[in-house]
């Protein structure tokens, strides 16, 4: 294949990747990940080494990690169930459907029926939500940062 096409596929997937940090459910930072291993491999990880490659991937890792973790701690901050997690969880899957209203309210929604169901206590259910909303916006925050410090890593290691 071309480097041209090669650049352009990696630049693709790296841009799909970055939004798809945002959105729940899709993988972004794989996606990054790849475009930037594509990026490596279009002069034979001259430029960008296999070193390299593996901080990248572990960061990759890293993102599932700080997704999991920051949601847990935003519920636990609360003292949500366990069923306000999968709950806005869920929510965060079915609000992909719904455009960017389901995407930011979706989660919230999902977490205090989830609480509703595990507890029947409309106060408890709306920090449930509140605080696993929280905590999944800053995991997507964190995410983020993360793939812009990958972005980062590869862009320096390309040009020294």
């Amino acid at each position: 294949m071309a480097p041209l096409l090669l650049w352009i596929i990696a630049g693709l997937l790296v841009c799909v990747g970055i939004v798809g940090v945002v959105i729940p459910a899709v993988p972004g930072a794989l996606f990054v990940f790849l475009g930037l291993l594509i990026g490596a491999a279009t002069d034979g990880f001259h430029r960008v080494g296999w070193p390299t490659v593996f901080v990248l991937a572990l960061c990759t890792a890293a993102t599932y990690g700080i997704d999991f973790l920051a949601t847990a701690a935003g519920a636990n901050r609360v003292g949500a169930s366990k069923s306000a997690v999968v709950g806005a969880m869920i929510g965060a899957l079915i609000g992909i459907f719904l455009g960017v209203p389901g995407i930011i309210l979706g989660p919230l929604v999902g977490a205090i029926v989830g609480e509703l169901i595990a507890r029947k206590d409309f106060v408890q259910a709306g920090k449930a939500g509140l605080g696993t909303w929280v905590g999944l916006l800053l995991g997507t925050v964190m995410k983020l940062a993360m793939v812009f410090i990958m972005i980062g890593i590869f862009i320096a290691a390309y040009l020294f």
